[in-house]
């Protein structure tokens, strides 16, 4: 059988073949009832439009770019299927593509990715959204971006669409969680420096602290790079302490189940012993044994609202409000418990 044609299309549903590009384009002003008929159409008919004559008629590519330069599996695979979810819904194209955020040349790299592949525009992902030099150089090429979860002043423009999680709100919960049962010696293993949510989760860390009326103690957090090695060699430093501390708070889940691998070596039980938390709830905090107290972002859902942002942006059709803050859930499992003082 030969490729369907705009014309079949048309043809099967009754309608004009402007019609028919304006449904596929997402264009607004069709009804509802001519929109059913139009993708009944295409389903029946099997349908694919022809991309490079809709480029061409449209001045647009209708492909966009999803930046990435995180070392977690899960939010990388998180990010892209919120971002094909919105690009399917719409019929634009997706290009992903791996970054290194301390290379000096990013940002003309970018540019020349932008330019060769006709890029409409960009989804930044953290900590791509905090780097100053490409964001200058996106601004001074006039490419279009949508940021996720650029939260520092100094990096956002309150004109670019913008879709975040509130970090210090969710770690200050996660922090009161195990406050409230009883624990006031809490480890901190802080996330990557160059991720703006780390420094916003010790801020939440801290925040609940002072609210109890406790003392930040330095000697109870210690850097982490949000990988699973850095939350082993993390809560070594944080259990050869004395007296240690009876909970530790690691700020996403890769470093939490390296902690729990530390206290399994070391004879500790978990959560009699020592309780232990998370950030993100990847798939491995429920996986863990036991599994483990966390913080689930909806790192899909944020980056499918992003890409939303960024096709509308293209697209002429950018709405007044382009920025949403997600609230976290804090997610309880086996891993935290009273400290046995308390129970």
């Amino acid at each position: 059988m030969s490729q369907a044609t705009i014309s079949d299309v048309a043809s099967e549903a009754g309608v004009s073949i402007k019609t028919v590009s304006r449904v596929v384009n997402n264009e607004p002003n069709v009804r509802e009832k001519t929109k059913a008929k139009v993708m009944q159409a295409i389903e029946r008919l099997h349908y694919q439009p022809n991309q490079s004559a809709r480029s061409l008629a449209a001045k647009r590519s209708f492909l966009v770019g999803l930046l990435y330069a995180n070392p977690a599996p899960s939010y990388i695979i998180n990010a892209q299927t919120g971002a094909l979810e919105a690009c399917r819904k719409h019929n634009f194209g997706l290009l992903i593509h791996p970054c290194d955020n301390n290379n000096e040349q990013l940002p003309e790299e970018i540019a020349q990715l932008v330019r060769k592949s006709r890029l409409d525009g960009l989804i930044l992902t953290p900590p791509l959204t905090d780097n100053h030099a490409l964001l200058n150089c996106l601004q001074e090429h006039n490419i279009d971006y949508v940021s996720v979860s650029a939260e520092d002043e100094l990096t956002h423009n309150p004109s670019i669409p913008n879709v975040l999680c509130d970090d210090e709100h969710a770690a200050a919960t996660m922090t009161e969680h195990l406050l409230q049962m009883g624990h006031t010696q809490i480890g901190f293993i802080a996330g990557h420096p160059e991720h703006n949510a780390s420094e916003k989760r010790l801020k939440g860390y801290q925040s609940a602290l002072s609210k109890r009326g406790l003392n930040y103690q330095p000697r109870l957090v210690v850097q982490g790079l949000f990988d699973f090695d850095s939350g082993k060699a993390g809560a070594e430093q944080l259990l050869d302490q004395s007296p240690r501390p009876t909970a530790i708070f690691a700020s996403n889940d890769y470093m939490a189940s390296g902690v729990l691998v530390v206290a399994h070596n070391r004879g500790i039980k978990i959560p009699s012993e020592l309780s232990v938390a998370g950030f993100d709830d990847v798939p491995i905090a429920a996986q863990s044994w036991p599994a483990l107290t966390t913080i689930r972002q909806p790192t899909q859902e944020m980056v499918k609202l992003a890409a939303q942002f960024l096709i509308a942006k293209v697209s002429g059709k950018a709405a007044d409000e382009q920025s949403q803050a997600f609230r976290c859930e804090l997610v309880s499992r086996d891993s935290c418990a009273p400290p046995q003082s308390q129970s």
